[in-house]
């Protein structure tokens, strides 16, 4: 591809992106635009290095499969400061548990969730289901066939990750709740 070309389809996932406000999945946006994943992928690079190069108070953001415009984070406090946006809800304490078991643990059903909180978790499930921030990705295939759960690219988006990898390393178990779980299983 022709580096006007390239240019020119950067130009088309930047207006996308804009028209969009929200992660848009990539390859949603190469079967939409019917161009090959490489030149797409060259184009979603092209537009990140001009971001990036130009310090511009945009940058594109990557998420799992999802590309997204944000506010660079340096002029954040600026755009806060004019716009005093709403803030975001914040998760509650159960429902940041139940995500921290979800993520550290995927695919994982409610009981396996509840078991490692010890209180029951349907409404937290719930409510990051509606927030978009887990998903049902199948069925256990045991008695009941129980949902499997999973995190979202939204997932990612709220907390700023590329991919799950990016996580933090759990906390080392010590040798009593190794036991306890061994004992579980």
């Amino acid at each position: 591809m022709t580096s006007s070309m390239e240019q020119s389809l950067a130009n088309i996932v930047e207006a996308i992106l804009f028209v969009s406000g929200e992660p848009v999945d990539i390859n949603e946006m190469q079967r939409n635009l019917n161009v090959p994943e490489l030149d797409l992928m060259r184009a979603v690079d092209t537009l990140q290095t001009q971001y990036e190069d130009q310090k511009r108070g945009i940058c594109l953001k990557r998420f799992g499969s999802h590309v997204q415009l944000a506010t660079r984070a340096e002029y954040a406090p600026f755009v806060e400061k004019m716009l005093q946006p709403v803030q975001k809800q914040s998760l509650s304490r159960a429902a940041l548990e139940t995500l921290a078991v979800v993520a550290y643990r995927q695919p994982v059903t409610r009981l396996d969730i509840e078991m490692v909180r010890g209180v029951k978790c349907d409404y937290s499930l719930q409510s990051l289901v509606l927030k978009g921030l887990i998903q049902a990705v199948g069925r256990k295939d045991t008695v009941g066939h129980p949902i499997l759960y999973a995190t979202t690219d939204m997932f990612l988006s709220h907390f700023a990750l590329a991919s799950l990898s990016e996580l933090p390393k759990p906390p080392e178990k010590s040798s009593a709740e190794s036991t306890v779980e061994e004992a579980i299983e």
